[in-house]
């Protein structure tokens, strides 16, 4: 198996490849990671849960310079410096610790720090990945039942591997999806924006908000955003700017734009910048043959919400399962087809909902330019905008746990915020803490789990048996799972799916219930 891309959704690929015992070599030009551009900041419950099942949760936890108890809030503020306006509590997932809904809460950590700790797993001496640093994928030769690539290094010198399948985590640049003749489809926002990472010593003393996740400053000629990487004195910023104040280079003057958004000329440095477009941009295929696109080379978010990351890492999963079971010889081939037909609904509906939270920005804004009267009615009209209007961005976990994959998938949300957890074919299993104190997750098995008496799970072991799928069978009466389940039958996916739900049926049923699992199809009882 061949990933290319050795950025978290590669990585990830790699990963969930080597969590069902299947090799992969991953092709990345950068020989280390660079810690300059934080990228990504937030790891979703659901990318932790992800995460977890791989022993990887806690590492990243004790890696991240910022604890979760550090702060769980968004501030809304006139300056960093100056007047706060509102704030969101509980923001991100991050308050959802100890709760039923979830084993792992979120957690704030830059982008860098995550693909570090993944690196790390696949370079233990046990793990089944190679990692092929100072390469990149240049030519792809599909033949009957394998894919040749290749490869070339920094000094031009080429070299070729052959693989059965190809996982392209390229980037927006991909040279997978160019193989594979996809391309994008949508639009990109025309307001430039800039990414900035800066030190600054004195700043954290200055903040009379307080600790936060982030500090949005609702400056309407020039608003951004601004948050701690570490407790050491190193930041991240992100600014507009007019393009009048871009120099004949196209340069704009990263300390002015810090600056203006901390409100006040402090000593700083600046350490990287990185100037970008929001852009809502999806893959019209996922798939062609045996190459697979996923994460910025199928689409690409707008940071609002900080979805797009995690969204590579649930298409990584949801393809390195797959494919696993396809070179294992347990699943068919068709299982394939599922990927996109499962993973491309989940982008749109994402990409849509960070769209969706860019276009709040004018409201805001709107509200904000009531502000320079510091009057408590202006800033009392604020502040209910602005809660209104970004509620949604962070607090949705709705969207993070709620969304489903088939067409019995029962909708657990009712505005992408509120989550109400169903069991059904397509959705998430619904997490539950046992008797025992164990995460129900940590007692599913690698690959499908059946959840109920054995008994009655015993039409579907016979089958299973017969045809080398591996199930497990998950039936202790002291966890207290049947009053859980209301005594149904429940098939879990290795991806913490639900494939089915429902009574005790005879052999022929348990069957053809199973031989639809494997082949990415749903059914449920009625």
């Amino acid at each position: 198996m061949l990933v290319v891309g050795g950025g978290p959704v590669g990585l990830a690929a790699a990963m969930e490849l080597d969590h069902h015992g299947i090799a992969s070599v991953v092709v990345e030009p950068r020989e280390h990671v660079s810690y300059l551009r934080p990228r990504a900041k937030t790891t979703s419950p659901r990318t932790m849960e992800l995460f977890r099942r791989w022993g990887l949760a806690a590492t990243i936890r004790e890696r991240a310079p910022l604890h979760i108890d550090w702060s769980k809030d968004i501030v809304f503020c006139t300056t960093v410096t100056g007047r706060e306006v509102t704030r969101l509590t509980g923001t991100l997932g991050l308050a959802l610790a100890g709760s039923d809904v979830t084993a792992e809460p979120g957690q704030q950590v830059a982008q860098p720090i995550v693909e570090q700790a993944m690196r790390d797993a696949l370079n233990r001496p046990e793990s089944n990945a190679t990692l092929l640093l100072g390469r990149r994928a240049v030519a792809f030769d599909e033949r009957e039942s394998t894919v040749v690539v290749t490869l070339e290094d920094e000094h031009g010198a080429t070299s070729t591997v052959e693989a059965d399948y190809v996982v392209g985590a390229d980037g927006p640049r991909s040279a997978v999806r160019t193989a594979m003749g996809a391309v994008y489809e949508g639009s990109s926002l025309p307001r430039p924006n800039i990414s900035i990472t800066f030190e600054s010593a004195e700043l954290g003393d200055l903040i009379p908000h307080g600790n936060a996740v982030q500090y949005w400053v609702l400056n309407p000629a020039a608003p951004g955003l601004v948050g701690r990487l570490n407790l050491s004195g190193t930041w991240w910023a992100i600014a507009t700017y007019r393009p009048d104040e871009q120099d004949d280079d196209g340069d704009v003057d990263a300390t002015a734009l810090v600056h203006r958004l901390l409100g006040r000329e402090l000593p700083i440095t600046v350490i990287a910048t990185d100037p970008w477009r929001a852009r809502t941009l999806i893959a019209d295929r996922f798939r062609n043959g045996r190459l697979f696109i996923a994460g910025d080379a199928a689409h690409q978010n707008p940071p609002w919400g900080g979805h797009g990351y995690n969204t590579g890492i649930g298409d990584a999963i949801n393809l390195g399962w797959k494919l696993a079971a396809v070179v294992n010889g347990w699943a068919p081939p068709d299982l394939l087809d599922s990927y996109e037909a499962e993973r491309r609904p989940i982008a749109q509906r994402f990409v849509a909902a960070a769209a969706e939270n860019g276009r709040t920005g004018p409201a805001v804004l709107a509200a904000a330019a009531g502000l320079t009267a510091a009057t408590a009615a202006a800033t009392d009209e604020a502040a209910a905008v602005i809660q209104e209007a970004k509620r949604i961005e962070f607090h949705s976990d709705g969207l993070v746990f709620g969304l489903g994959y088939s067409e019995y998938a029962e909708v657990q949300t009712t505005n992408g915020s509120d989550y109400v957890p169903v069991a059904a074919a397509g959705n998430r299993l619904p997490h539950t803490w046992l008797p025992t104190g164990q995460s129900l997750f940590d007692r599913l098995g690698p690959e499908f789990t059946l959840i109920g008496p054995s008994w009655h799970a015993a039409a579907f072991a016979r089958h299973a048996e017969r045809h080398g799928i591996p199930l497990a069978v998950l039936d202790d009466p002291s966890l207290g799972l049947d009053a859980f389940f209301s005594d149904r039958l429940v098939l879990v996916r290795p991806d913490q799916h639900i494939a089915w739900i429902g009574g005790p049926v005879p052999d022929a049923e348990a069957a053809r219930i199973l031989d639809h699992a494997i082949r990415g199809e749903w059914r449920q009882q009625p």
